[in-house]
């Protein structure tokens, strides 16, 4: 145990008080004395903490019991313990139960009882001290953990919120992109494509084997396509004229590159009717 141990023994009698300092001389305990309740109540006030109190059972004024009442009250974590030479039962269980009087001992004491019980009170003070501790330790962290709940409930509900959003622009602008009269592929830099609209899907089904999301564009697209990207890929942007099933079709392709890091290449096909196929670059 960290803190010193005090222990106040209230009497009338000096001789009593006299023979407790005596009892405990060879011990760590601060021993204080008072000779009544209302002298024990005044040395409570200015000295913490006050682990026990041996108080006299019969006492002019205030007795034991209504002096461990108050004591019980003001300090209810104190052990409290009686001594006395009156033996009537009534009044040992109404000490017990008004003042929660932790041990009757009755006068004249035996030295090592007393010491046993002082012994037990001490360990009975610390355990419910570390009880009390723990318990508050527990609710710091209770409050700690609600709160850390609450927030991630907070940031679960806008990440949520966020991921909601996020989709519905994503939705809308392949909505945007499906209803563009004409047909747009979007290829990443090792070759993939990774955006076909609807229009696209049209130009480029490749029957039995569905549509060209997630292929390799050598595979996926027409060689004179492929010569459109790897233009791109080398100037940046390129506008050419190609032939699809007997129709001329305007491409135009762009070298998209962000600085969060996006890139890729997009192309354009816009139907030219039954111009002549060309290149211009």
């Amino acid at each position: 145990m960290d803190e010193q141990v005090r222990i106040l023994c209230v009497d009338d009698e000096e001789n009593v008080l006299r023979s407790l300092k005596r009892l405990f001389i060879d011990s760590d305990y601060e021993i204080i004395t008072a000779n009544s309740g209302a002298e024990g109540l005044e040395v409570l006030k200015k000295t913490e903490p006050v682990q026990i109190v041996v108080s006299d059972y019969r006492m002019p004024g205030m007795n034991g019991v209504d002096f461990l009442k108050k004591v019980y009250q003001h300090w209810p974590y104190t052990i409290r313990i009686v001594l006395s030479g009156y033996a009537d039962t009534s009044a040992i269980v109404e000490a017990v139960n008004e003042g929660q009087i932790y041990k009757f001992i009755p006068k004249p004491w035996n030295d090592t009882e007393l010491k046993d019980a002082i012994s037990n009170a001490l360990d009975r003070y610390f355990i419910k001290k570390k009880n009390i501790q723990l318990t508050k330790e527990l609710e710091v962290k209770n409050k700690e953990l609600r709160e850390i709940n609450n927030n991630l409930e907070r940031l679960v509900a806008e990440r949520t919120a966020d991921l909601v959003m996020q989709n519905r622009i994503l939705a809308c602008s392949q909505n945007i992109l499906d209803s563009l009269p004409v047909a747009v592929i979007g290829i990443d830099p090792e070759g993939s494509v990774v955006q076909c609209n609807k229009m696209g899907i049209e130009l480029f089904n490749r029957g039995d084997d569905g549509n060209i999301l997630g292929m390799d564009r050598r595979d996926a697209l027409p060689e004179e396509i492929n010569a459109v990207v790897e233009g791109v890929t080398e100037k940046g942007h390129v506008t050419a004229l190609i032939s699809k099933n007997e129709t001329s079709l305007r491409v135009k392709g762009v070298h998209m590159k962000y600085s969060d890091g996006q890139e890729g290449i997009i192309l354009v096909f816009d139907d030219e009717g039954e111009e002549n196929n060309g290149n211009r670059s």
